[in-house]
């Protein structure tokens, strides 16, 4: 059955709901009861969501040569290499120890790229933000909210009892996906695999304008160090810090290679814009890539590095050009909330924040 073709980017595609500031400010108030209390507890302000890092990589991107014209658009119009860095994390607002399993992030930044930039986006970068499942957990912000509300609830009380719990929900998982069954609410409830992220895909979960077009993003490990290790097994008992300590020690070594992969929408009932519960299904919509990524070995923790990416810099979706304009509710979002838990983090721990020049 032959692929449809890329449906074309027009702002009607976006549905808006009447209470979205509402839903924003109630948003902020409840990260700010995670991000005062772990300041507090820390003595440091961390992020309000993906606190905790296991590696900072530094790296190249290179676009393809002779994409088809639906492929060359926005960064991707044309040739090119450029400076990046790559952010590994867990998605908790808590730095907890390794043991206490959660879905895994990769923020990935773009260094020195032209072109017309989104409302309010410093610099010349272009940001991404993916994590190691294809589904967002909620339907909507306000839908969202309420599950913020509950894990606000639990930031720095009983890490004894999410250990535990975490055991449990990593054996619920485990069942679930014998039978076929991913369950991403129990992922996020910390029943993930601790699973070597070197080797896992990431995905940006949320739709995305992609110059003429509409796409999801995806970044893939290709070369045979990372492959190799897909599906690996972490052991973070009695180890806090385990996955940092096993990524830094991988990649004293290898050498990684990703692809940077897009996934043009073709059919907006089966690959809605307003509902990122729904995975797009790649039969119908296959994700193609379009740059490698590449990342020589390094020291994924030094101290140069945790300050330079870890704390004076912040990775947003709406860091980056007009042409991939964050689409949906649930991106919308993520605007205001981004810039609150930056800002911060800037003042608490007096440490300016900047986008980097090559």
């Amino acid at each position: 059955m032959p692929i449809s073709p890329p449906i074309l980017y027009t702002p009607q595609i976006e549905t808006f709901e009447d209470d979205e500031q509402k839903t924003i400010s109630e948003l902020n108030e409840t990260f700010d009861i995670i991000l005062k209390r772990t300041a507090e507890d820390y003595g440091h302000a961390v992020r309000s969501v993906h606190a905790k890092a296991h590696g900072i990589l530094e790296g190249t991107m290179t676009v393809k040569d002779d994409l088809p014209p639906e492929l060359a658009q926005g960064l991707f119009a044309h040739p090119g290499i450029y400076k990046t860095y790559m952010r590994i994390s867990t998605n908790a607002g808590d730095i907890l120890p390794d043991a206490i399993s959660l879905p895994r992030g990769l923020a990935l930044k773009v260094v020195d790229v032209p072109g017309d930039r989104l409302p309010d986006a410093a610099g010349t970068t272009q940001d991404f933000i993916m994590v190691n499942g294809p589904v967002f957990q909620a339907k909507t912000a306000q839908k969202f909210l309420g599950s913020l509300k509950m894990l606000a609830k639990t930031t720095d009380r009983m890490e004894g009892t999410k250990e535990v719990l975490s055991d449990v929900l990593q054996g619920v998982n485990t069942a679930l996906e014998t039978v076929g069954v991913s369950s991403s609410t129990v992922q996020s409830l910390g029943g993930a695999p601790d699973s070597d992220p070197l080797g896992e895909t990431y995905y940006s979960v949320t739709p995305f304008r992609y110059g003429d077009y509409i796409a999801k993003f995806s970044i893939r490990p290709v070369s045979k160090d990372l492959t190799e290790l897909t599906g690996k097994e972490i052991d973070t008992k009695d180890q806090p810090d385990a996955i940092r300590q096993t990524v830094q020690a991988e990649m004293q070594h290898l050498t990684g290679e990703w692809e940077f992969c897009v996934q043009l929408c073709r059919d907006l009932e089966k690959q809605p814009i307003e509902d990122p519960t729904i995975q797009w299904d790649e039969k119908d919509a296959p994700f193609v890539a379009v740059a490698t990524l590449h990342a020589e070995p390094q020291d994924s923790w030094s101290d140069a590095k945790v300050q330079k990416v870890d704390e004076e810099m912040r990775f947003s979706i709406w860091t980056g050009l007009a042409a991939h304009e964050p689409l949906g509710n649930i991106n919308r979002a993520r605007k205001a909330t981004y810039e609150h838990s930056s800002r911060f983090r800037e003042s608490f721990n007096r440490c300016p924040i900047h986008e980097p020049a090559s």
